[in-house]
């Protein structure tokens, strides 16, 4: 599926990073964009335009920032005529929205360098509260005709929120233009989990309500907020990352069989999907705060932010009636995972005798995909043990990518999503009915969230934690 959507290089473009000396920029889109371009994935022609509203930033001062973030997170390294040719590609013009006429004048003149009429893709990497005035000034100074615009997470905070974003964009951009990013979406194993299901005749005829009896998406993380206290007391673990992550992946596990693999037909099954999902039920979530989150500076010493949070999600249709979807993500934690775990259901007829060493969980059928780049599946069943009797033992079917593909041609996330919004493809980004739907099923919960629990910090969470999935048990910590 991937490389079908990559089979052709972008025509020309001018690039606009908006927020471009801030960490996102420095982390992932400066290194990403210079590894597109030593894979000669990026267009022939390009320019790339880096703003900030700081009038303190040279163009001379951009091109040395983007050479550290390159040289420190890069898997490129600055170096050579490969780099030489990337930094003279790179430009600097403030945005304010008073005066957008530095910007303004930096676009066109990377435009006129090119000739032509090069493709604008502006990558807003700046927080929510700064969306709106980017919007607004993109399409006041005429940048915006013919445009399209990548906006990053968290797209709202509630339906209300949402809406409102979503009228304030669709003012200036049509949704054809928009790239609402995930970066989860840009994983290569999350692209397989569609390429499992649809290309392979052994899972997609038992991939449904008669042979799984649940799914967890299970994402854990060990670092604490690590000083974000101000993103993160106005966020918490659900709207960071349940939200805008977990319940995007449960759409690609549990859609329907698309007519063809372009953006509308996902689209249109994800969305299918999440028309499906029931309210959340606040009964069906334990939230969690790890202790010492309240000690961290800048938190409220009442805080009821949640740093942890597992649920139950149900989706009413005729393929998953009955299936509990459990989703899991916190800080703090014991380990650092990206899974999914899909749960079948046992044969009927019991003809082999339990070993009385065995759990009844030790006895589940599961499927497992590590979605952490570069990935993996693994699948747990049954055998005989070697030896006299019918005694049954616990065995394991493990696929890598490392050890089946050549990884040389490996894109991390944002890398693929840039790719795609360049190539005008939306298949990997939310649409602005799928988010507002997602905030609309989350409004119970965010009315009454349940009391927080506290947990430990290397844990797996509150103790109650195990009551959501009831009467099964999370496939973390088991081992893989």
């Amino acid at each position: 599926m991937a490389t079908t959507r990559r089979l052709s290089r972008p025509g020309s473009h001018v690039i606009v990073l908006f927020g471009a000396t801030g960490d996102l920029a420095r982390r992932k889109l400066l290194p990403g964009l210079f590894h597109l371009a030593t894979a000669g994935l990026l267009p022939e022609r390009y320019r790339i335009v880096g703003t900030a509203r700081s009038k303190a930033v040279s163009e001379a001062g951009f091109k040395e920032h983007a050479h550290d973030a390159v040289a420190e997170f890069g898997t490129a390294k600055p170096t050579g005529e490969a780099w030489r040719t990337f930094e003279d590609a790179l430009s600097f013009g403030t945005a304010d929205l008073d005066d957008p006429s530095p910007l303004v004048s930096a676009v066109r003149a990377a435009e006129q360098e090119i000739g032509g009429h090069p493709q604008r893709l502006f990558h807003l990497a700046i927080p929510p509260t700064a969306f709106g005035w980017v919007i607004e000034m993109l399409g006041a100074s005429g940048l915006a005709q013919g445009a399209r615009a990548i906006i990053e997470k968290p797209f709202g905070t509630d339906l209300a929120s949402a809406r409102a974003l979503n009228e304030s964009v669709h003012r200036v951009f049509d949704e054809s233009q928009i790239f609402r990013i995930d970066h989860f979406l840009g994983k290569e194993s999350v692209d397989n989990i569609l390429a499992l299901r649809f290309a392979n005749g052994l899972f997609e005829p038992v991939w449904n309500r008669e042979h799984i009896e649940y799914v967890q998406i299970d994402v854990p993380e060990t670092l604490s907020i690590e000083g974000r206290a101000t993103f993160y007391e106005g966020t918490g673990a659900f709207r960071d990352m349940v939200v805008t992550h977990l319940l995007q992946v449960l759409g690609f596990v549990a859609m329907e069989p698309p007519t063809s693999l372009t953006a509308k037909a996902l689209r249109d099954e994800k969305q299918k999907v999440f028309d499906s999902l029931l309210p959340l039920d606040p009964n069906q979530v334990v939230r969690g705060q790890y202790e010492g989150y309240r000690a961290e500076p800048g938190v409220a010493p009442d805080s009821q932010t949640e740093t942890f949070v597992a649920l139950r999600a149900n989706i009413e249709n005729w393929r998953w009636a009955g299936v509990g979807f459990y989703l899991r993500t916190g800080k703090a934690l014991k380990a650092s995972r990206q899974v999914l775990t899909i749960g079948f259901r046992e044969p009927i007829l019991r003809m082999f005798p339990v070993d009385a060493r065995s759990t009844p969980s030790a006895r589940r059928n599961e499927i497992t995909i590590d979605f952490d780049d570069p990935g993996s599946i693994s699948t747990r069943f049954l055998a005989k043990e070697p030896g006299p009797g019918m005694r049954l033992g616990e065995a394991k079917m493990i696929f890598r990518y490392k050890d089946s593909f050549p990884l040389s041609q490996e894109l991390e996330a944002y890398e693929h999503l840039l790719l795609d919004a360049m190539q005008g493809d939306q298949s990997l980004f939310t649409s602005a009915a799928g988010v507002e739907r997602l905030w609309e099923i989350s409004t119970p919960l965010l009315e009454h969230p349940p009391p927080i629990e506290p947990y430990t910090p290397g844990s797996w969470g509150p103790s109650s934690v195990h009551q959501v999935t009831a009467p099964y048990r999370w496939h973390l910590p088991a081992e893989d």
